[in-house]
């Protein structure tokens, strides 16, 4: 199975529409690592979307504000959908599960608390996603694509699909696909559409 990962959108509805639109035909299933949403900014249209194309997604820091006691004010907002806020709400933290006989873990930064912490690729934490019994790990929050072997896990981080924060691909927008059968990971990217290249900067 052909699996498009996507993470860290931040209410980039045209991103995400890009990175949709080039993945059609491509894979087999969509998989959200969280962030869709940005701080105390709900959008409809991202949550709709994802929805829409029926991807499988984990519950990000972003999300956990909207949903705590802070995130009030944007839940009673009247241009918050409130179907789509319950759809998200559903949304667990982690997902466990066996693609063709693969085991695949997804959360957003980390397994366990914190649960905001930054892992790279050189992260002391790294480690810990190795330890998790799983062929293949899937995490965000970064907003730097990552692929990397942990023992004997493959853990792929796609970057953002929405917010580029990563230097190293001259700021821009990314997804990949993971083939759960070969193991093969490409890593996609484009110019956000919504700014120039050269900015950068936000909330993580």
């Amino acid at each position: 199975m052909r699996l498009g990962l996507i993470s860290d959108i931040h209410c980039n509805l045209g991103a995400l529409e890009i990175a949709l639109d080039q993945m059609s035909g491509r894979v087999d299933e969509i998989l959200c690592a969280g962030d869709a949403i940005f701080q105390f900014r709900f959008s409809n249209e991202v949550v709709a979307k994802l929805r829409e194309v029926g991807a499988r997604m984990v519950l990000g820091n972003h999300e956990d504000i909207v949903l705590s006691r802070h995130g009030e004010r944007v839940r009673a907002h009247p241009q918050t959908d409130p179907e789509l806020l319950r759809w998200l709400a559903q949304q667990p933290r982690r997902i466990d599960t066996v693609i063709e006989g693969k085991r695949l873990t997804m959360f957003h930064a980390t397994p366990e608390e914190p649960r905001c912490d930054y892992v790279y690729a050189g992260s002391a934490r790294m480690q810990e996603f190795g330890e998790l019994g799983a062929d293949y790990v899937i995490y965000g929050h970064t907003h730097q694509e990552l692929v990397q072997r942990v023992n004997g896990t493959l853990v792929v981080n796609p970057g953002s699909t929405g917010q580029p924060r990563n230097p190293g691909n001259g700021f821009r927008v990314s997804y990949a696909i993971l083939d759960t059968q070969s193991g093969e990971v490409s890593v996609e990217r484009f110019d956000d559409p919504t700014r120039p290249r050269q900015a950068v900067g936000g909330s993580r």
